[in-house]
């Protein structure tokens, strides 16, 4: 993520509950429009269910070009790899649109607890950190439990390297320590900063993601270190024990480089001009192999468009799959997209966004007129069969943002979330954590969503 507040705003899309008074699943009864496509909403739910060549594609790609992090070679072969295969599947219009993205290197890093004993401390610096220079760091660690905490004990703090020992509540609550960690420790003088890696569960997987430095402040060291060793660090230091780490990082920032966004259609029957947008971030971490964030809501948006085409459905409106290039450390992506598409942003007719793995889906969250809401939760009633038809308030995504603020109604697919973030940004977010039948799922809602809303007579309201 860009930023906690783009996080957070995200986040929150997702795991908002349906508001009180909300119908509840196979209870609404069918409208006109879901009466209308009852027959073509059956025969995409079927089809995607018994489908598994979705999966394996997104499994191929996971184990052929690893993680697709920015201004890498990984992410770039990727892109090629995504748009010969798009040609393949007769898309229309498959091209790629040239975004220049920031480029941060990791280098080598580690971090060693030497005293009052010897421990190789798995870690993970903080994607956007300086390094810490040749000779490394090594200083007495004082832990804090929140912000205020470390205000309180700033005295104690400098010189010294900050361990922000949080544990995880929720993802908006928790981030905050990686976003912000350092600029609060610096503030407080100290040299580094460390925080208990952001997530709710853990085999010593360490946790990477975006942090940020402010202009004024100086910038220290940002890295983070495992659930387990966060709170054991914690515990010796409550037992009045002095820890001492050496931390060792190459981070740092190279010149911006060109990666693109790629995109392809269906090209609608009718209204060619008006446009249904649905994808998700392509590139990842540089860690694990991205495949549930997000490699798989690309994929299955991609699915959902090759799956149409193999059925012979063209409908009214074009259909676009984008996978938007450098969500996680800068939104390029999403802005470039905006900027490119900017005079034909009053015929995107809705956005569609899959950024939270692609587990059992639930519905979507969307954000846009009371009318469109109408007519979006009566196209639910079709997914009622495979409980994916819940459309609440509220919902979008960090790509489509974007041209959401630009007036274009915005939607995120809601999935069942609770063990994402045990493999969210760590080496653990690989292929075989996912399951086929979750992500064919995924593959129909969107499928059927986005097909009823670009086939209907009447254009979605705003």
């Amino acid at each position: 993520m860009k930023s906690s507040i783009t996080a957070i705003l995200l986040f929150i899309f997702m795991g908002c509950q349906p508001p009180s008074g909300t119908v509840e699943p196979s209870k609404r009864p069918l409208g006109n429009i879901a009466k209308k496509y009852q027959s073509d909403g059956k025969k995409l739910i079927d089809v995607a269910l018994s489908d598994t060549a979705g999966f394996l594609r997104l499994g191929e790609m996971c184990d052929t070009f690893g993680p697709r992090f920015s201004g890498t070679d990984n992410l770039e072969k990727a892109l090629d790899w995504i748009l010969e295969e798009m040609k393949a599947d007769g898309l229309e219009n498959v091209h790629a649109e040239d975004v220049m993205i920031p480029k941060w290197v990791r280098g080598e890093e580690s971090a060693q607890m030497i005293a009052p004993w010897k421990k190789n401390l798995h870690m993970l610096g903080l994607g956007g950190s300086i390094g810490t220079g040749p000779n490394g760091i090594t200083s007495e660690v004082i832990v804090v439990n929140s912000f205020e905490d470390l205000e309180a004990r700033s005295s104690e703090a400098k010189g010294k390297i900050v361990l922000f020992n949080v544990p995880f509540t929720s993802y908006g609550k928790t981030v905050q320590y990686r976003s912000g960690g350092a600029i609060a420790a610096a503030k407080a003088g100290a040299i580094a900063s460390i925080i208990r890696s952001v997530g709710p569960f853990s085999m010593n997987t360490p946790h990477t993601g975006g942090m940020r430095y402010e202009d004024g402040i100086k910038k220290i060291p940002h890295a983070a270190i495992t659930v387990e060793d966060a709170a054991m660090i914690s515990r010796m230091v409550d037992r009045g024990q002095t820890i001492k780490i050496k931390l060792y990082m190459e981070g740092k920032f190279e010149p911006d480089a060109l990666s693109r966004n790629v995109m392809g259609e269906i090209k609608g029957s009718e209204f060619p001009d008006e446009v249904i947008v649905l994808g998700g971030h392509i590139d990842s971490w540089d860690v694990g192999q991205g495949a549930m964030d997000d490699g798989g809501g690309c994929v299955a948006a991609w699915q959902a468009l090759k799956m149409m085409k193999e059925l012979g459905i063209r409908p009214k409106r074009t259909i676009r799959v984008v996978m938007w290039t450098n969500e996680e450390n800068g939104m390029r992506g999403g802005n470039a997209y905006r900027d490119a598409h900017i005079n034909e942003l009053d015929d995107h007719i809705l956005a569609m966004e899959s950024d939270g793995g692609v587990f059992k889906p639930s519905g979507f969250g969307f954000t846009g007129s009371d009318e469109a809401m109408n007519i979006l939760q009566d196209i639910g009633t079709l997914l009622y069969s495979i409980e994916s038809g819940v459309i609440t308030k509220g919902g979008g995504g960090a790509d489509i943002g974007p041209i959401m603020r630009e007036g274009v109604p915005g939607m995120g697919l809601r999935v069942e979330g609770s063990k994402y973030f045990w493999y969210h940004h760590t080496n653990a977010d690989t292929w075989d954590k996912l399951d086929q039948d979750e992500f064919n799922r995924c593959v129909a809602t969107m499928a059927v969503m986005a097909y009823v809303v670009a086939d209907m007579d009447d254009r979605l309201p705003r």
